[in-house]
């Protein structure tokens, strides 16, 4: 079997591979939507979902930081790592343990070639083609729903001190783009910019993210002094998880632009 991933990199398997580790928590979770749960051997610290993995699975490191020795005594088929979330030095060490497949997540068509790609791979064809019929059926119907409401421009901050936004080219500024948000920061250099905080633009919504800072209701405190407007706190694994997490983001989505109210 030959898979391509998503970095056009190709991975040969005599057959679909059953030790699993996976060092990205989306994908974490899109595996165990595929009944491939069993099949998980490691996972990060930041692999949160489902809530109880972390009691049968081994915790290898985090995203940026692993113990190599800890994946290669797992002796795993395959380790599953992200062009954003992991580095090419830790890929370049993991491919001496076992093959790597990357994905590269950017839209909402990128996510669907994903899950079929895992269909693919871990043989779960049947149930990948189903997450996607689903997904791409509430797309459409989210799509339709957001017709009602007008473009609003907003900004998405995912860090403090320094201050740093989702830009263009990112799975964040995607999905704020399909909730007819303008991002006021899609023309800053680079994905993730850092920003003057007292040189913000005009802006209707200012949206502060639950990930990877911890936005709190003290922050919409703090920045009010530098915007007029609206800030709102959001779950951050809503705009930047993918895989199977995209079918329950619409709904929330739906309910995020009610609650604006503008």
């Amino acid at each position: 079997m030959t898979v391509i991933d998503q970095m056009n990199r190709t991975l040969v398997f005599d057959k679909a591979p059953q030790r699993i580790v996976s060092l990205v928590p989306s994908q974490t979770e899109l595996l165990a939507e595929l009944r491939l749960r069993e099949n998980i051997l490691g996972i990060t610290k930041f692999c949160i979902h489902p809530e109880d993995l972390k009691q049968t699975t081994t915790i290898v490191g985090g995203t940026k930081q692993v113990h190599f020795d800890k994946i290669s005594s797992l002796k795993p088929d395959i380790i599953l790592c992200n062009k954003e979330e992991n580095t090419k030095e830790m890929v370049a060490e993991l491919e001496k343990i076992a093959p790597v497949h990357i994905s590269d997540i950017k839209t909402v068509e990128d996510n669907l070639e994903l899950i079929e790609q895992y269909g693919l791979l871990f043989n779960r064809k049947k149930e990948s083609e189903q997450l996607v019929s689903k997904i791409v059926k509430r797309y459409k119907a989210f799509q339709t729903e957001m017709q009602s409401y007008e473009w609003k421009s907003v900004g998405y901050f995912i860090w403090r001190k320094p201050y740093m936004v989702a830009s263009s080219d990112t799975f964040i500024d995607e999905l704020v783009n399909i909730c007819r948000f303008k991002n006021v920061f899609i023309n800053e250099a680079g994905r993730y910019p850092e920003i003057d905080i007292e040189k913000l633009p005009a802006m209707d919504v200012l949206l502060l993210s639950s990930e990877p800072y911890p936005f709190s209701e003290k922050h919409i405190k703090e920045l009010k002094q530098y915007t007029r407007a609206k800030i709102m706190l959001v779950d951050g694994e809503y705009f930047s998880w993918y895989g199977s997490r995209l079918l329950k983001a619409f709904d929330y989505f739906v309910r995020l632009r009610k609650d604006l109210n503008i």
